[in-house]
């Protein structure tokens, strides 16, 4: 684990202490307002606040409820960056959990309680204001703290220019020269290939010691700032980054077709690129990644049954596995094991890598069924529990056919940016592709999804899916 990752977990760490401290105590106050109003109304029977508040039921909700508000937070996207938060949107998301919190908290708890609709309003709005001032100045405290190392300078954001050009050099005093409340620090620059350097001083590196320098250095973010140049010749080197797996951000001049198309965000009032975060919330973003798990979890298990019967087709029609395994690109460009039924004969790309089509004489009989209902990518489940992909997401290539995609279309590389999918807006809009110009165009579809990924997006190319299975039409 790189000292960057373990700082951000460290950070995480102290969020979450201070979000279950202030929730534990936040309940604590709430279940003596609720004894009292309660009481008020004489929905109580007669007994003492000790009686109440030192009951086995209040006991029981007092350890769990604020262990499992956890789960509302981390999924609110809450902990997903700890660091740089702006005490703006750490009372944005302050207010909108405890308004979460409150509706769960009476929905499951507070409605057993004897009550009249005359009091339910009073006990909700205490609910909601006492959870939204603890966890408030729990998390005040906690980013103040960390901007306070800030001032005394302990905390810096380290980066690591690619691009060794004078445009480089700028880009790198306007980090330095900008708000000082979030100092940088520029650790060298990485030469690029073709462009006139501006200077050969220390902490210059060439392009091919870029992984070396990132182990070495290990830099927060990745700012992409060089003379401008064509688009292809940018996504080239995009594709060369990707598996660094750090933040990259790039000025929008550099690059034109993308810089629409991306999300972008601010480095200290520069606008800037970011290549590696598509538009999705945080929010979103684990909301997706839960559905994933949740449903490949249900799917396993609920499938087990079908699953048998297509092993024992698969073994009856033809010699060979019952699973087929090939390696597939999945984020950033990392390979992955994907799993399918086996529909073809054993041994069908003896010759080397070969698309199919619908009268392709290597699919079975049972092959031809389970293509058209897309029975054969059930296994793929497994491979989204794994995290490898997800139910929604661009069509996973091989690399044979990904360097010749992106030579076609070298936005291609883009795709790298999210998990692929089972299913995609490609697949349901396009379908299967026979030659690398359809998998061009079915490409287009993946990166039109890209720019629009949301949960409403995956929702209804999900429903699309499952009608184009129940009509038969995967081919």
């Amino acid at each position: 684990m790189s000292g960057h990752t373990q700082n951000i977990w460290a950070e995480r760490a102290k969020y979450i202490a201070v979000d279950l401290l202030t929730t534990a105590a936040a309940f604590v106050v709430f279940n003596i307002c609720r004894y009292h109003i309660l009481h008020h109304f004489h929905l109580l029977p007669a007994e003492t606040p000790w009686h109440y508040l030192g009951s086995e039921k209040l006991l029981l909700e007092q350890i769990l409820v604020p262990i499992a508000l956890l789960a509302v937070y981390a999924l609110s996207g809450f902990y997903n960056r700890p660091f740089f938060k702006s005490r703006l949107s750490v009372a944005n998301n302050t207010l909108c959990v405890a308004a979460a919190d409150t509706f769960l908290i009476y929905l499951l708890i507070l409605l057993n309680d004897m009550g009249v609709k005359r009091i339910d309003y009073l006990v909700i709005v205490t609910l909601f204001l006492l959870l939204s001032v603890f966890l408030f100045t729990g998390r005040y405290a906690v980013v103040s703290a960390f901007n306070e190392e800030i001032r005394r300078g302990r905390r810096r954001l380290r980066v690591l220019m690619v691009g060794n050009s004078r445009q480089s050099r700028r880009t790198a005093e306007q980090l330095l020269k900008g708000e000082p409340s979030i100092p940088y620090d520029v650790i060298g620059y990485i030469r690029v290939p073709g462009e006139k350097s501006a200077s050969d001083a220390e902490n210059v590196w060439d392009f091919d010691k870029v992984d070396e320098v990132c182990r070495q250095y290990d830099p927060d973010q990745i700012v992409i700032a060089l003379t401008r140049r064509n688009d292809e010749a940018v996504m080239r080197l995009l594709d060369e980054l990707l598996h660094l797996n750090k933040p990259l951000k790039i000025a929008p001049d550099t690059l034109s077709y993308v810089t629409s198309n991306i999300h972008q965000n601010d480095i200290m009032a520069m606008p800037f690129v970011d290549l590696t975060s598509p538009r999705i919330s945080d929010f979103q973003r684990n909301v997706k990644r839960t559905g994933d798990v949740a449903v490949s979890i249900a799917a396993l298990l609920l499938l087990l049954p079908l699953f048998a019967g297509l092993a024992v087709a698969v073994k009856y029609a033809s010699k060979g596995p019952v699973l087929y395994r090939q390696q597939r690109l999945g984020i950033r460009r990392k390979p992955f094991t994907i799993y399918k039924f086996r529909s073809m004969v054993a041994d069908a790309e003896a010759t080397g890598p070969c698309l199919s089509s619908d009268t392709d004489p290597r699919i079975t009989r049972v092959g031809h069924f389970m293509r058209k209902y897309r029975l054969d990518e059930l296994p793929q489940f497994w491979n989204v529990l794994k995290g490898d992909m997800s139910l929604v997401g661009p069509r996973p290539e091989r690399d044979f056919y990904a360097r010749q995609i992106i030579a076609k279309a070298p936005y291609y590389r883009l795709i790298f940016q999210v998990r692929p999918g089972i299913t995609s807006w490609g697949m349901v809009k396009f379908g299967y592709a026979s030659d690398v110009d359809q998998m061009v165009e079915r490409s287009r579809f993946d990166l039109l999804y890209i720019n629009n990924m949301s949960i409403s997006t995956d929702i209804k190319i999900l429903l699309y899916t499952i009608k184009t299975v129940v009509n038969g039409e995967g081919k």
